[in-house]
């Protein structure tokens, strides 16, 4: 499978990605735990159907030290037992920031409980990264980025 068009090979592409890189590090470098982030990503990825961000976060995380069993139950963390309430609390966010047309939004009570587990910085880094996930989402999807090739740590 290819993509559709080189995408990640044009100027203006270029330059765009310099800017969500730059976005993706000052989330990386924030007091949101590493491993929050990753679950974050890889749900929004699995929610959106985003084959390559699902590669890549998958990958990440176990080269982070993830265990392979919190990684494969991240679709269905809800009926988990291994995340914590904080992890429960962004995935939540993560979930109904990702779903905002079906879902009417995020609600106050999940707003709540990520509040109740992060502080306002952390908030900030968690909004940010829905937000940004979703961006890289969304322009792999459209244009078909294939997955399977990604090498942990390939992005900086």
């Amino acid at each position: 499978m290819d993509a559709r068009f080189p995408y990640y090979a044009t100027p203006v592409a270029t330059r765009y990605m310099k800017h969500l890189a730059s976005a993706g590090k000052v989330i990386a470098d924030s007091a949101l735990p590493t491993a929050t982030q990753n679950l974050v990503a890889i749900r929004a990825s699995q929610i959106n159907g985003c084959g390559f961000c699902t590669d890549a976060h998958t990958k990440d995380a176990a080269h982070a030290g993830e265990t392979s069993v919190r990684v494969n139950l991240v679709a269905a963390w809800r009926e988990a037992t291994v995340f914590t309430d904080a992890e429960r609390a962004a995935l939540e966010l993560a979930e109904q920031g990702t779903r905002i047309a079906d879902a009417g939004g995020v609600t106050d009570e999940a707003w709540a409980d990520a509040a109740e587990h992060h502080d306002e910085d952390q908030l900030a880094a968690l909004v940010s990264l829905i937000a940004l996930i979703n961006t890289w989402n969304r322009m792999n999807v459209i244009i078909r980025q294939p997955a399977g090739d990604y090498r942990p740590g390939q992005w900086g």
